[in-house]
């Protein structure tokens, strides 16, 4: 039995982005992903004007005379919503949870899909599979896939990213776009988002909380590392601990932007407390500037 402040932050959350999805997502949501899918339709024989690219060689070899592979523009599309559900996600101080932010902002990419007649699937992750939800269409699984990221109780509390991705491999056969949320955490992921990305349409979005970049001096201060458990004890109010502090959190979104570099994808940086709509309007548009 689901509870029912769940259901009631899953209205919520339909009712307070539906401006989002009617005005401005759906739409740019359709011209910038729609037809970007390809197909395979048919072999035939080679034609005058063939792209000798798309020459099937096995067919060609079995027959004696050249062949080519027809494809053509899926009339829909597939998203995948990958989401990190791990410990660290249930960190926040600007007025919600990096989860919660997480779970909203997919929300408006779920209802912009099923508004373009798209399937939507989740696969949720920690150091672990979570939970995957098949692809579907319509409002009511849009509302399912929403519940599940708000209402899931996660086993582990690590993250593995490349596990997901790997994961995503076998259950995503045709290519989808793929939006994947983390707040990327970790480490040793490189050569799985390579491998995704050249298989989907792979977007990362990095989601975190102004305390990840900038601890405020409040003098002697323990902390948590909620995913492996290890506590330590700092002063807050020192400044080489303050400098260091910054140091490795530069270094670390330093190492996580090459990654993504390398790997050749999108990725859109949303944080508490900072209205999401704005990173995501620039994503679209971007985007939507290079599809023309």
């Amino acid at each position: 039995m689901i509870p029912r402040e769940i259901l009631k932050q899953v209205r919520w959350i339909e009712i307070t982005t539906r401006g989002l999805v009617n005005e401005v997502f759906s739409g740019e949501y359709g011209s910038v992903f729609k037809g970007r899918g390809m197909s395979f339709a048919e072999v035939r024989e080679y034609q005058y004007g063939d792209d000798i690219r798309g020459i099937d060689w096995n067919v060609t070899a079995r027959t004696g005379s050249p062949h080519v592979k027809i494809f053509e523009e899926e009339r829909e599309l597939t998203l995948m919503l990958v989401a990190d559900v791990s410990a660290s996600a249930e960190f926040g101080t600007r007025s919600r949870m990096k989860s919660e932010l997480a779970a909203e902002l997919c929300g408006v990419l779920a209802f912009s899909a099923i508004k373009n007649n798209d399937k939507v699937g989740l696969v949720l992750f920690s150091d672990r599979i979570e939970k995957f939800v098949p692809p579907r269409k319509g409002r009511r699984h849009a509302l399912r896939v929403l519940r599940e990221l708000l209402y899931h109780p996660a086993e582990g509390t690590g993250t593995d990213i490349a596990g997901a991705l790997e994961y995503l491999t076998k259950v995503a056969r045709r290519r989808a776009v793929v939006f994947l949320v983390s707040d990327f955490m970790t480490a040793g992921y490189g050569r799985a988002l390579s491998v995704a990305a050249r298989r989907h349409d792979l977007v990362a979005v990095r989601v975190g909380d102004v305390r990840e970049e900038d601890v405020p001096p409040m003098g002697f201060v323990e902390f948590e590392d909620p995913e492996s458990g290890e506590r330590v004890v700092v002063n807050t109010s020192g400044r080489a601990f303050r400098e260091r502090f910054r140091e490795i959190r530069e270094e670390a979104r330093e190492r996580v932007e090459e990654v993504f570099r390398r790997s050749r994808i999108d990725a859109i940086d949303v944080t508490t407390g900072v209205p999401y709509d704005r990173a995501l309007r620039r994503f679209f548009e971007e985007r939507a500037r290079r599809v023309r």
